[in-house]
């Protein structure tokens, strides 16, 4: 069977080097239009926001130590499981969401969400109106699956770009949610 392109072995060394090098501009050429064109734009700077924030607050609560529920706690008139990081009991406790809120900046939200029953609850939060309510919108799903959200989001009727991520204990089970936001 003969090959369908020439062999370029037996060319001219002439003829090589500019086979060669025409391959690669045209690797080069593919390569460009491949990659897809990094603009800046607020959506980026707010997304890395969101990032640096989540960082910062899951690093504050690892500071505690590990996240464990001991008995429950009033929250918002309502019963609610006590989160507890080491031996810093979260629920109604703004300590940790304050200090990584104040880091954050302007416009920034930071809660931390309990597991009770099928809803997680907000039980530490930047959001006085809020505290002991429960989670709505897009992140729910992903989060029972176990899994992060990061994403626009409503919080109390207000667009946030965020970023929503389990808390879960030595075994793996989903005690409660990190969230972090920024004003859309």
């Amino acid at each position: 069977m003969k090959p369908i392109m020439p062999s370029l072995i037996a060319a001219p060394a002439a003829v090589r080097s500019f086979a060669k090098k025409a391959l690669v501009v045209g690797m080069l050429v593919l390569s460009f239009l491949a990659t897809p064109m990094l603009m800046p734009s607020a959506g980026i700077a707010q997304d890395a926001r969101v990032a640096k924030s989540m960082a910062a607050l899951k690093d504050q609560t690892a500071k505690l130590g590990a996240p464990k529920i001991e008995g429950t706690d009033a929250v918002g008139g309502k019963d609610a499981p006590a989160l507890y990081f080491g031996s810093t009991k979260m629920n109604n406790n703004s300590a940790v969401v304050d200090e990584v809120a104040k880091e954050g900046g302007e416009g920034m939200a930071v809660t931390l969400f309990v597991k009770g029953g099928d809803e997680y609850i907000r039980v530490a939060t930047t959001l006085p109106k809020a505290i002991g309510t429960a989670l709505t919108g897009p992140a729910l799903d992903s989060i029972k699956a176990g899994k992060p959200y990061y994403g626009e989001s409503p919080v109390l009727d207000t667009p946030y770009i965020t970023g929503y991520e389990p808390i879960k204990d030595a075994s793996g089970a989903i005690l409660g949610i990190y969230f972090v936001g920024y004003k859309k």
